[in-house]
């Protein structure tokens, strides 16, 4: 008998121990009927601070003198990211006084080939005259010793060549003229892109806020590790060093399983959980669906959609890239 009632006893202990709840996993419905999937949060409008790609004197390197703070709210126009502009401001101004030369060269050229114009219209002047005289006084020829109507004839002949030859002449310095100054002209304009350009250098090292918002600093590979961008840093040009997020619209970019994407549709109301604050719920809705399926670089046997969640409201716990579940109610299509 009291075997009996010890082991009944053991029976009802073993009944009172709490036995494991199965989870659901993501991208498969849960114990209250809907499908969770896995997203991360992103803003709706941000853009990527890249360091600028630059040509010519410490184009390869940069180094940051200034950096907004991480997480800090910026104005737009407020300076986000300032370079050390030592190079840059030296080459603008090389380039500068290089296409200066140019224009000072050219100024002297159109002086001087003014002067020499100058100088030609009066020998033209005086030939002319010369050859009008020469005119007159052949027409006196026949008052005139052969001796004397032959030297005037000669006279008319040799003022008429030389008129001749003086514009020809002169026809052809201003054609010279035109070609030096023309191409003093392209080596100016050479000369004033390449001072255009490096002042545009100059202006690049530092980088203003687009739109009001927050700054999000990047991460990139120090010494063979990850770690977030600081002043006094060099680092390469065309790299994403900063993101400017606009906090007050946010929403989830979360990936559907193939096998679910029949459930998921467009308009679909969903419920946002943080995974960093799951006591804070948002309201959300479907917004965008990829028409085509995205390969896992882990599993490439597994395929998913790509579906944009829009989050109801605003909130200071919504920051870009903390992960998120979403929630909804499966709608198999029909």
């Amino acid at each position: 008998m009291l075997r009996l009632i010890a082991i009944a006893a053991a029976s009802a202990a073993i009944a009172a121990i709490p036995q494991p709840v199965a989870q659901s996993a993501p991208g498969s419905p849960n114990g209250t009927g809907l499908l969770r999937i896995a997203g991360t949060v992103e803003a709706v409008k941000s853009v990527t601070i890249i360091t600028p790609r630059l040509t010519g004197p410490g184009a390869n390197s940069l180094v940051i003198t200034k950096l907004a703070a991480a997480g800090s709210r910026v104005r737009a126009g407020d300076v986000l990211v300032q370079f050390d502009p030592q190079d840059q401001v030296r080459t603008a101004l090389d380039r500068r006084a290089e296409f200066l030369d140019f224009e000072e060269q050219i100024r002297k050229k159109r002086s001087e080939q003014d002067a020499a114009r100058s100088h030609d219209e009066t020998e033209l002047e005086q030939a002319a005259n010369d050859v009008a005289r020469a005119t007159l006084d052949v027409a006196k020829n026949d008052l005139l010793p052969n001796i004397e109507a032959e030297k005037n004839s000669l006279a008319l002949e040799q003022s008429r060549a030389k008129l001749a030859a003086l514009k020809r002449n002169f026809d052809l310095k201003r054609s010279a003229a035109r070609a030096e100054v023309r191409i003093l002209e392209i080596r100016r304009d050479r000369a004033r892109r390449a001072m255009a350009h490096a002042e545009q250098n100059a202006r690049r090292m530092t980088i203003a806020a687009p739109f009001d918002g927050l700054a999000v600093v990047k991460q990139i590979w120090k010494g063979g590790t990850m770690g977030d961008v600081q002043e006094g840093e060099e680092v390469r040009a065309g790299l994403p060093i900063m993101d400017v997020v606009d906090p007050s619209r946010m929403q989830v970019r979360a990936r559907v399983n193939q096998a679910d994407i029949g459930l998921v549709r467009i308009g679909q109301q969903a419920r946002v959980q943080l995974d960093a604050y799951p006591d804070l719920v948002f309201d959300g809705r479907v917004e965008q669906l990829s028409p085509l399926a995205v390969l896992s670089t882990l599993t490439p046997k597994v395929r998913s959609f790509v579906a944009i969640v829009s989050i109801s409201r605003s909130h200071p716990s919504l920051m870009p890239d903390l992960s998120a579940a979403v929630d909804v109610s499966p709608e198999r299509r029909p």
